[in-house]
């Protein structure tokens, strides 16, 4: 079977070790700077130069994967011959199933043992720093305190992985659970309670164990949902399953593709970092904006609504975009915002840098077009941070508009200046919004709230 693989950014190199023995014709990517390129020995070409090769089947590796199958459609690629990475199962047969199974600290003796301990078994799709597998993180911390031998496991390893381990929580990376089902994974035997962590465990549940109580806590904004085989999802039995979401957002995601799946709210936590360091008055309003700079946190909207601010006005703020910048969208804002010296993009910074431009930050802005609970959106709420959220953000439901943050409607560039010039028209009103913001976070966010919902969750389902 000859293959093309549409993308060659970050789902590419979480997914392309399942090609190494395959035909791989050529890369495609929209990007030209990448075009007739050579990455892993391998051409990039752009998608109209890509579908003239002969091939078997287009393997989207983006979760773009709406845009993009709409792309080859009107290239004349058929149907039948596009594939997303959710597909891979279809591809590639469970016998192949042969990638190495690694055991961290003390995973492979609780694998093994048997013990009058529950064993909680915690599925992540990755490990990176990103808010879903740092609030399944969070969520380890509070079981180990409370008895339970806990092990962290992982589709794909990732930097989390030491700061897990120094926690004293045991890790497995185990690379089939992105193609495979329950069945295919002979190590979890011996646990009593599973949790899945977000959309991408439906493959995964479509076969499983129902005698094993298993929790499915899904994060996922709906265009993640956009690859999904609806098939697969109804095929999921729901013995023994139980279904929470992380506010709004992923419940009405799943619900639009399978209406009667019965869906419950489980937040999650966000420890507290803010110490006692007095915050400084900036000389100006200082706006941050956090996250991966892409279509769907909307940083494009942000600009917009800065392009139409007036100047004396303008020169009053500052506005930080923090986050990953070295997509197609990013090297496009780069150069537009070379004649706006407020906008300073600052790349990725650390998890202390975070939290020091957060303690600084007189505003948080989240223009996302959909964003299912943005953690940092309860940072900065956790850091006394009032927030300016598009109505597309899970977060929103928690704000009261004008009393502890700011609500525009989604993509409306004029909406969101208008909730900016105000903050700037009105500094020393943003400290009391501050105060009542620090409150959502004690309510709905704090660590303490996300143990006594966890434990309650937890009882609910052992009766």
């Amino acid at each position: 079977m000859k293959f093309l693989l549409f993308g060659t950014g970050d789902y590419y190199e979480r997914y392309k070790k399942w090609f190494d023995s395959k035909e791989v014709l050529a890369l495609l990517d929209n990007s030209e700077t990448k075009q007739n390129t050579i990455i892993d020995g391998i051409q990039v070409l752009l998608p109209k130069d890509g579908v003239e090769q002969t091939f078997d089947v287009i393997v989207i590796l983006s979760f773009y994967v709406k845009e993009m199958k709409k792309q080859l459609l009107d290239l004349g690629v058929s149907e039948d011959k596009i594939y997303h990475f959710y597909d891979l199962h279809k591809l590639i047969e469970p016998n192949k199933l042969t990638k190495s199974v690694r055991y961290f600290k003390d995973a492979e003796r609780i694998v093994k043992s048997d013990g009058p301990k529950e064993k909680i078994l915690l599925l992540s799709q990755d490990m990176t720093l990103g808010g879903p597998a740092i609030a399944l993180l969070n969520m380890a911390e509070i079981l180990l305190k409370h008895g339970y031998d806990v092990i962290y496991a992982s589709m794909i390893d990732g930097p989390l992985r030491e700061r897990i381990i120094s926690y004293g929580i045991s890790v497995i990376v185990d690379e089939n659970m992105q193609v495979g089902t329950m069945h295919d994974v002979n190590w979890i035997e011996k646990f009593s309670l599973l949790f899945c962590n977000t959309i991408n465990f439906h493959v995964f549940l479509s076969k499983r164990d129902i005698n094993k109580k298993t929790i499915w806590w899904l994060h996922d904004s709906s265009f993640f949902y956009s690859g999904v085989d609806k098939a697969v999802l109804q095929n999921i039995n729901r013995m023994g399953l139980n279904v929470y979401s992380v506010g709004p957002v992923p419940k009405n995601a799943i619900q639009t593709l399978i209406p009667d799946m019965p869906v419950n709210e489980l937040l999650y936590g966000v420890a507290d970092t803010v110490n006692c360091i007095k915050k400084t008055k900036n000389d100006r309003i200082c706006f941050v904006t956090i996250g991966y700079i892409e279509k769907h946190k909307g940083q494009d909207i942000l600009l917009q609504a800065i392009k139409l601010m007036p100047q004396k006005i303008r020169k009053k703020a500052v506005f930080y975009l923090v986050g990953q910048n070295t997509s197609i969208m990013a090297e496009k804002l780069k150069k537009e915002i070379k004649k706006i010296p407020e906008i300073i993009i600052t790349g990725t910074l650390t998890r202390d840098g975070i939290d020091e431009i957060l303690h600084s930050a007189d505003v948080l802005i989240c223009p996302s077009r959909q964003d299912s609970m943005p953690t940092v959106a309860a940072e900065a709420m956790m850091h006394s941070v009032p927030c300016i959220l598009s109505d597309a953000t899970g977060t929103a439901a928690y704000i009261q508009k004008e009393i502890d943050g700011f609500i525009f409607r989604s993509e409306d560039a004029c909406d969101l200046l208008k909730k900016m010039e105000w903050c700037i028209e009105n500094p020393d009103k943003l400290s009391e919004f501050g105060i009542k913001s620090r409150l959502i976070y004690e309510k709905f966010f704090s660590m303490k709230t996300f143990e006594k919902n966890l434990l309650n969750v937890i009882n609910g389902i052992s009766k």
